[in-house]
């Protein structure tokens, strides 16, 4: 039902799917350990009046995966996301609308502060900005808990325990972990199972924990630095963009304390719960998400 296409994007051969051709373009970014199909349901929606487009990161499923660990430095992603605007006709002419979750919106709220100039507004799913996440990660102890697991995905260890048992900890992480792990149909397993098997991909997913080295401090770092922002080399934390973000509330990953303060570095902000959502809301409330960010679209 899709439209798969590929675009040469910054040396690199990225996988994306696209449904509608509007004449703005609405960018869809997905987190680990997922890919483009996520958005699913997003496509068929934003694809009736928009250029709905969502890719493959770098790393991940269909897309190139770089051998080298520098070049999945938070920089280089923002880049992505420029490119693939400037591909389907948006820039600061012609403004366009970014929708993200987890890693995805790591990188957004990045791009966002470096090129408020190519948006008219930004959507962010359960992905905490980056100010107030090194917050969070350096004060907060039930964040520091709840984000331990960034630590083993930045160990050589990392492959291996994701994948055994036919990647049974990743089942768990998102089916299991679901309010609704019934709106996860047996097709849409078996497609995540593809997209995790892609040789390399899981590879190219933990690239992206280990080149940012963020995570709670450790022993060996008990007053760890490393965060998003500094990842990402922004000179700014400030997002001059009218942003909406939709929170669900029960994500033992990201807790709600990265609400918080949000204010003070997004002037022109929305917030939306959903009390019963997952970190992995986007598949749990499909269509109040979409209700969501319509309604923030006309305002």
């Amino acid at each position: 039902m899709f439209q798969h296409e590929y675009a040469e994007i910054n040396g690199l051969n990225l996988h994306y799917v696209k449904e509608g051709d509007g004449q703005k373009t609405i960018l869809f970014l997905h987190g680990f350990p997922e890919f483009w199909y996520e958005w699913k349901n997003q496509l068929k929606e934003f694809g009736k009046d928009y250029t709905a487009v969502a890719y493959d990161q770098r790393g991940y499923n269909l897309s190139s995966k770089p051998e080298a660990l520098q070049d999945y430095a938070v920089p280089h992603i923002v880049a992505d996301i420029k490119a693939m605007f400037e591909k389907f006709g948006t820039n600061p002419d012609n403004k366009g609308i970014l929708v993200a979750h987890d890693w995805g919106g790591a990188v957004a709220w990045a791009f966002a502060i470096r090129f408020p100039e190519y948006l008219d507004k930004l959507v962010i799913i359960n992905a905490p900005h980056p100010g107030v996440f090194a917050r969070e990660l350096q004060s907060n102890p039930a964040q520091q808990r709840a984000s331990a697991y960034m630590n083993f995905f930045r160990s050589p260890q990392a492959e291996a325990g994701l994948s055994a048992d036919n990647y049974a900890q990743l089942q768990k992480a998102v089916f299991a972990a679901s309010t609704k792990p019934e709106n996860f149909t047996d097709e849409d397993k078996q497609l995540y199972l593809e997209a995790w098997s892609q040789p390399g991909a899981l590879t190219g997913g933990l690239n992206w924990y280990r080149a940012a080295q963020i995570g709670p401090p450790t022993e060996n770092a008990p007053t760890r630095e490393t965060n998003i922002a500094a990842a990402a080399a922004l000179d700014s934390l400030t997002v001059n963009v009218p942003t909406l973000v939709i929170w669900g509330e029960k994500d033992t990953a990201l807790l709600t304390g990265n609400l918080e303060g949000l204010g003070e570095f997004v002037p022109q902000l929305t917030i939306k719960r959903i009390p019963n959502g997952s970190h992995w809301v986007i598949h749990e409330e499909p269509e109040l998400v979409n209700q969501f960010i319509r309604e923030f679209l006309v305002e």
